[in-house]
Protein backbone atom coordinates (compact mmCIF):
# COMPACT_ATOMS: atom_id res chain seq x y z
CA UNK A 1 0.00 0.00 0.00
CA UNK A 2 1.71 3.27 -1.14
CA UNK A 3 1.47 6.34 0.44
CA UNK A 4 -0.94 8.14 -1.77
CA UNK A 5 -3.12 5.05 -1.94
CA UNK A 6 -3.41 5.27 2.27
CA UNK A 7 -3.84 8.98 2.16
CA UNK A 8 -6.56 8.63 -0.51
CA UNK A 9 -8.52 6.24 1.88
CA UNK A 10 -8.01 7.92 4.83
CA UNK A 11 -9.57 11.23 2.71
CA UNK A 12 -12.60 8.76 1.67
CA UNK A 13 -13.23 7.69 5.08
CA UNK A 14 -13.57 11.29 6.70
CA UNK A 15 -15.46 12.89 4.01
CA UNK A 16 -18.32 10.34 3.51
CA UNK A 17 -18.80 9.34 7.55
CA UNK A 18 -19.98 11.05 10.21
CA UNK A 19 -18.16 13.44 12.62
CA UNK A 20 -18.16 11.85 16.08
CA UNK A 21 -18.88 15.05 17.61
CA UNK A 22 -22.37 14.88 15.30
CA UNK A 23 -23.14 11.45 16.81
CA UNK A 24 -26.40 11.47 19.21
CA UNK A 25 -27.29 9.16 21.58
CA UNK A 26 -31.22 9.35 20.81
CA UNK A 27 -30.51 8.91 16.66
CA UNK A 28 -32.32 6.28 15.61
CA UNK A 29 -30.95 3.33 13.34
CA UNK A 30 -31.08 4.08 9.61
CA UNK A 31 -30.41 0.45 8.65
CA UNK A 32 -31.89 -3.33 10.09
CA UNK A 33 -31.76 -6.70 10.22
CA UNK A 34 -35.00 -6.40 9.01
CA UNK A 35 -34.19 -4.28 5.52
CA UNK A 36 -34.17 -7.92 3.90
CA UNK A 37 -37.22 -9.76 5.98
CA UNK A 38 -40.51 -7.29 5.64
CA UNK A 39 -42.59 -10.43 6.11
CA UNK A 40 -40.90 -9.85 10.05
CA UNK A 41 -42.94 -8.04 12.35
CA UNK A 42 -40.58 -5.19 13.57
CA UNK A 43 -41.36 -4.71 17.30
CA UNK A 44 -42.01 -2.19 18.99
CA UNK A 45 -39.38 -1.54 21.90
CA UNK A 46 -36.57 0.87 23.53
CA UNK A 47 -33.21 -0.17 21.36
CA UNK A 48 -30.14 -0.27 23.78
CA UNK A 49 -27.12 1.26 22.48
CA UNK A 50 -24.22 -0.54 21.80
CA UNK A 51 -21.07 0.73 19.19
CA UNK A 52 -18.32 -1.61 17.20
CA UNK A 53 -15.03 -0.60 15.96
CA UNK A 54 -13.98 -0.90 12.64
CA UNK A 55 -10.00 -0.51 12.63
CA UNK A 56 -8.71 -0.46 9.17
CA UNK A 57 -4.44 -0.98 9.35
CA UNK A 58 -1.99 -0.32 7.07
CA UNK A 59 -0.51 -3.23 5.13
CA UNK A 60 1.73 -3.25 2.54
CA UNK A 61 -0.36 -5.63 0.16
CA UNK A 62 -3.74 -3.33 1.24
CA UNK A 63 -5.56 -2.05 4.00
CA UNK A 64 -6.80 -4.92 6.04
CA UNK A 65 -10.15 -4.69 8.72
CA UNK A 66 -9.53 -6.24 12.50
CA UNK A 67 -11.99 -8.48 13.33
CA UNK A 68 -12.73 -11.34 15.83
CA UNK A 69 -14.08 -14.85 15.89
CA UNK A 70 -16.33 -14.71 19.20
CA UNK A 71 -15.79 -17.55 22.04
CA UNK A 72 -17.37 -20.81 22.11
CA UNK A 73 -18.00 -19.90 25.68
CA UNK A 74 -20.32 -17.11 25.16
CA UNK A 75 -23.76 -17.21 26.17
CA UNK A 76 -25.25 -16.10 22.91
CA UNK A 77 -23.97 -15.29 19.08
CA UNK A 78 -21.02 -17.90 19.77
CA UNK A 79 -18.39 -18.57 17.39
CA UNK A 80 -19.16 -15.95 15.14
CA UNK A 81 -17.15 -13.23 13.48
CA UNK A 82 -17.69 -9.94 14.56
CA UNK A 83 -15.97 -6.19 15.36
CA UNK A 84 -14.71 -5.73 18.78
CA UNK A 85 -17.61 -3.80 20.55
CA UNK A 86 -20.67 -3.77 22.96
CA UNK A 87 -23.11 -1.80 24.73
CA UNK A 88 -22.42 1.43 25.87
CA UNK A 89 -22.41 2.31 29.65
CA UNK A 90 -24.22 5.19 31.03
CA UNK A 91 -22.38 8.63 30.08
CA UNK A 92 -20.46 6.69 27.27
CA UNK A 93 -20.39 8.10 23.48
CA UNK A 94 -20.19 5.56 20.49
CA UNK A 95 -16.96 5.91 20.47
CA UNK A 96 -15.96 5.79 23.45
CA UNK A 97 -17.47 2.37 23.93
CA UNK A 98 -15.72 0.93 20.99
CA UNK A 99 -12.85 2.15 22.03
CA UNK A 100 -12.82 0.31 25.70
CA UNK A 101 -14.57 -2.63 24.23
CA UNK A 102 -11.65 -2.85 21.56
CA UNK A 103 -9.02 -2.74 25.12
CA UNK A 104 -11.10 -5.13 27.12
CA UNK A 105 -11.87 -7.68 23.61
CA UNK A 106 -8.28 -7.93 22.45
CA UNK A 107 -5.92 -5.90 24.41
CA UNK A 108 -5.99 -2.87 21.37
CA UNK A 109 -4.64 0.21 22.89
CA UNK A 110 -7.21 3.71 21.99
CA UNK A 111 -3.87 5.63 21.85
CA UNK A 112 -3.48 3.74 18.16
CA UNK A 113 -6.69 4.28 17.22
CA UNK A 114 -7.23 7.55 15.31
CA UNK A 115 -10.95 7.87 14.93
CA UNK A 116 -12.04 9.06 11.16
CA UNK A 117 -15.86 8.96 12.05
CA UNK A 118 -18.94 7.01 12.13
CA UNK A 119 -21.30 5.38 10.06
CA UNK A 120 -25.32 4.88 9.94
CA UNK A 121 -26.54 3.50 12.70
CA UNK A 122 -28.14 -0.35 12.97
CA UNK A 123 -30.85 -1.91 14.45
CA UNK A 124 -30.27 -5.44 15.36
CA UNK A 125 -32.81 -8.23 15.71
CA UNK A 126 -31.57 -9.16 19.42
CA UNK A 127 -32.67 -5.00 19.94
CA UNK A 128 -29.43 -2.83 20.01
CA UNK A 129 -28.75 -0.11 18.16
CA UNK A 130 -25.06 -0.40 16.69
CA UNK A 131 -22.88 2.37 15.90
CA UNK A 132 -20.18 1.50 13.77
CA UNK A 133 -17.18 3.60 14.71
CA UNK A 134 -13.76 3.05 12.32
CA UNK A 135 -10.63 3.99 13.21
CA UNK A 136 -7.01 3.88 11.37
CA UNK A 137 -3.92 1.95 13.44
CA UNK A 138 -1.04 4.34 13.83
CA UNK A 139 0.77 1.94 15.05
CA UNK A 140 1.30 -2.10 15.29
CA UNK A 141 -0.71 -3.35 18.16
CA UNK A 142 0.44 -5.66 20.37
CA UNK A 143 -2.71 -7.29 21.10
CA UNK A 144 -4.01 -9.95 23.89
CA UNK A 145 -7.49 -11.70 23.26
CA UNK A 146 -9.33 -12.10 26.25
CA UNK A 147 -10.49 -15.80 25.60
CA UNK A 148 -13.46 -15.42 27.81
CA UNK A 149 -14.74 -13.32 24.67
CA UNK A 150 -12.67 -13.79 21.69
CA UNK A 151 -11.48 -17.29 20.30
CA UNK A 152 -9.41 -15.76 17.61
CA UNK A 153 -8.55 -12.17 16.07
CA UNK A 154 -7.77 -12.44 12.22
CA UNK A 155 -7.95 -9.27 9.34
CA UNK A 156 -9.81 -9.24 6.60
CA UNK A 157 -8.55 -7.49 3.40
CA UNK A 158 -10.81 -4.15 3.36
CA UNK A 159 -10.64 -4.19 -0.71
CA UNK A 160 -12.53 -7.50 -0.02
CA UNK A 161 -14.89 -6.18 2.39
CA UNK A 162 -15.80 -3.47 -0.19
CA UNK A 163 -16.16 -5.36 -3.40
CA UNK A 164 -20.32 -6.06 -4.34
CA UNK A 165 -19.15 -9.25 -5.93
CA UNK A 166 -18.24 -10.77 -2.70
CA UNK A 167 -21.72 -9.97 -0.93
CA UNK A 168 -24.18 -12.37 -1.41
CA UNK A 169 -27.84 -13.16 0.58
CA UNK A 170 -28.18 -16.20 2.25
CA UNK A 171 -30.81 -17.37 4.37
CA UNK A 172 -32.00 -19.96 6.51
CA UNK A 173 -35.44 -21.35 8.15
CA UNK A 174 -36.45 -21.87 11.17
CA UNK A 175 -40.23 -24.38 11.21
CA UNK A 176 -43.38 -22.49 11.35
CA UNK A 177 -41.17 -19.04 10.68
CA UNK A 178 -40.67 -16.76 7.51
CA UNK A 179 -37.44 -17.33 6.04
CA UNK A 180 -34.73 -15.35 7.30
CA UNK A 181 -32.45 -13.44 4.91
CA UNK A 182 -29.18 -11.82 5.71
CA UNK A 183 -25.90 -10.43 4.16
CA UNK A 184 -23.12 -12.69 4.54
CA UNK A 185 -19.53 -12.46 2.87
CA UNK A 186 -17.57 -15.40 3.37
CA UNK A 187 -13.21 -14.92 3.96
CA UNK A 188 -11.61 -17.93 3.70
CA UNK A 189 -12.63 -20.23 6.30
CA UNK A 190 -14.64 -17.35 8.11
CA UNK A 191 -18.10 -17.06 7.33
CA UNK A 192 -19.25 -13.51 8.02
CA UNK A 193 -22.94 -13.33 8.00
CA UNK A 194 -25.71 -11.83 10.21
CA UNK A 195 -25.00 -7.72 11.43
CA UNK A 196 -21.28 -8.10 10.73
CA UNK A 197 -22.06 -8.58 6.95
CA UNK A 198 -25.22 -5.84 7.56
CA UNK A 199 -22.94 -3.23 8.79
CA UNK A 200 -19.69 -3.71 6.03
CA UNK A 201 -22.53 -3.69 3.36
CA UNK A 202 -24.05 -0.40 4.67
CA UNK A 203 -20.31 1.45 5.20
CA UNK A 204 -19.50 -0.06 1.63
CA UNK A 205 -22.82 1.40 0.03
CA UNK A 206 -22.39 4.84 2.00
CA UNK A 207 -18.43 5.00 0.63
CA UNK A 208 -18.79 3.91 -2.80
CA UNK A 209 -22.44 4.53 -3.69
CA UNK A 210 -21.42 4.48 -7.48
CA UNK A 211 -20.43 0.70 -6.66
CA UNK A 212 -23.06 -1.12 -4.94
CA UNK A 213 -26.30 -1.60 -6.78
Amino acid sequence: MTEAQSQALRALLVARLGAPSDWRLESAPRFSDFDLNHEMERPERTLRPAAVLIAVMERPEGPTVLMTRRSDSLASHTGQIAFPGGRLDPGETAVDAALREAWEEVGLDPALVEVLGVGDGYETGTGFAVTPVVGWLKGEPSLKPSPAEVAEVFEAPWNFLMDPANHRRDFYDSEGQPRRWFWAMPYREHYIWGVTAGILRRLCDRLYEDKVA
